[in-house]
């Protein structure tokens, strides 16, 4: 590797420059140190498509369980003992946080309530949120993307599916902005680390009362039917059920979010793409893939290992964490042509946004819906749509998500 590189990278990787526009950086890192361990983040960074993929397939050493509670292992036993229910929590098994067998049983339970016959059930009221969002802007002639649609689409969603009642919904993007800040690398600081604990205390007894709630009264809510399953044999103890409720309120709207705003900011500044995609209305669903693996929702995602493992000619130990860079992947010039552009008529496009195997999202059929619906929408009522401002205003406090903190737009 190029010494200068080398000695350059550390403080890069963690900066605020390095969140804006990580690129050119995950381009060098690919073709110079593919696996390379990083002190400041506290990993082996992975930036290769086939490494990660092979890093997904490999569900025996590089492991979910714990990977996101680890991150007070390297505070001295005085500070670590400060934060017991962020260890608690995380160590507890759940959705996201456990390996097959026990992911399975999870995903099991979840996965009913998110197929694309139940999604498909969901159009109609998606159509509905996405048209009253709009008209309540129409006359501004103006509005901020992020906070005013891209949120408040999948935010209402997830809420309906789990049975949130909608003075409530607002906790959502509050506590999902306060859970992600610390993710993303292996040594977050306190302050992070106390933001997610502090989360974690209002979120999980808010999840108890909702869950004794339907004991008694039982709805036709999401949290009803995970009740509902403990007479069946299928039954979560009640502590990885409030894990697995916590994983669904905070990544149940993050990565629609991010795509929707992603996307509405690509095609507005990539204007021929826009042409082509107004002239043609097929070519949606490309876009919305050219989108995921363009600027993808979620950058980086962390593995814990947990045995020894050879990848591109390095050792990963037992021990270790890993960070898988999806971002990197994604723009990999070995399997995507011309990868650093947007392109919505791109083919065979086999990105990774989304994950791979055990652990492919299972809210994906979901967000690709929700954006459909929403950018689809946009397009056909806003012609003259417009960014107030050129600039991506990136969020550079989530390490993890690849969203924009605003999005100007106006139109007339």
């Amino acid at each position: 590797m190029n010494s200068s590189f080398i000695s350059r990278i550390e403080s890069i990787i963690t900066s605020p420059h390095f969140i804006a526009d990580p690129y050119p950086t995950l381009h060098k890192l690919r073709a110079e140190a593919p696996v390379y361990w990083s002190d400041a983040i506290g990993g082996w960074i992975l930036t290769k498509y086939d490494d990660i993929m092979a890093s997904f397939k490999d569900t025996e050493a590089f492991s979910n369980e714990n990977r996101l509670g680890r991150a007070v292992e390297y505070l001295p036993p005085e500070k670590r003992d400060k934060f017991t229910i962020f260890r608690n929590h995380y160590a507890t098994k759940g959705l996201l946080h456990s390996d097959p067998p026990d992911h399975t049983r999870f995903r099991s339970l979840v996965t009913k309530e998110f197929t694309p016959a139940v999604v498909e059930k969901m159009k109609p009221r998606i159509q509905d949120v996405v048209v009253g969002l709009l008209d309540t802007m129409q006359n501004s002639k103006a509005m901020d993307v992020v906070s005013q649609f891209a949120s408040p689409l999948p935010v209402g969603i997830i809420a309906e599916i789990l049975g949130v009642p909608p003075s409530d919904r607002y906790l959502f993007k509050k506590w999902a902005n306060e859970m992600l800040a610390f993710q993303g690398v292996n040594k977050p600081n306190e302050a992070d680390l106390f933001r997610a604990q502090n989360a974690l205390q209002e979120m999980r007894p808010y999840i108890r009362k909702m869950i004794e709630d339907r004991r008694r009264i039982p709805r036709s809510d999401l949290i009803s039917k995970f009740v509902a399953a403990e007479m069946t044999g299928e039954r979560l103890s009640e502590d990885e059920l409030i894990n697995t409720c916590v994983t669904l309120f905070v990544a149940g709207h993050e990565t629609t979010v991010s795509l929707i705003g992603n996307t509405i900011y690509l095609l507005l500044s990539n204007p021929d793409q826009l042409k082509l995609l107004r002239e043609n209305s097929a070519l949606l669903a490309q876009a919305i893939e050219e989108s995921l693996r363009y600027e993808s929702p979620v950058s980086r995602q962390s593995r814990y290992m947990k045995a020894d493992a050879e990848l591109g000619g390095k050792h990963l130990q037992k021990g270790q964490m890993v960070f898988q860079m999806l971002n990197a992947a994604n723009r990999d010039p070995a399997h995507f042509t011309d990868p650093d552009k947007f392109d919505v008529k791109r083919e065979d496009n086999r990105h990774i946004a989304f994950g791979f195997g055990e652990h492919f999202c299972i809210g994906a059929k979901l967000a690709r819906t929700e954006a459909l619906i929403a950018i689809g929408t946009v397009i056909e009522q806003l012609p003259h749509l417009r960014l107030a401002d050129p600039k991506p205003d990136w969020d550079i406090e989530k390490r993890n998500s690849r969203v924009l903190k605003s999005l100007r737009v106006t139109w007339s």
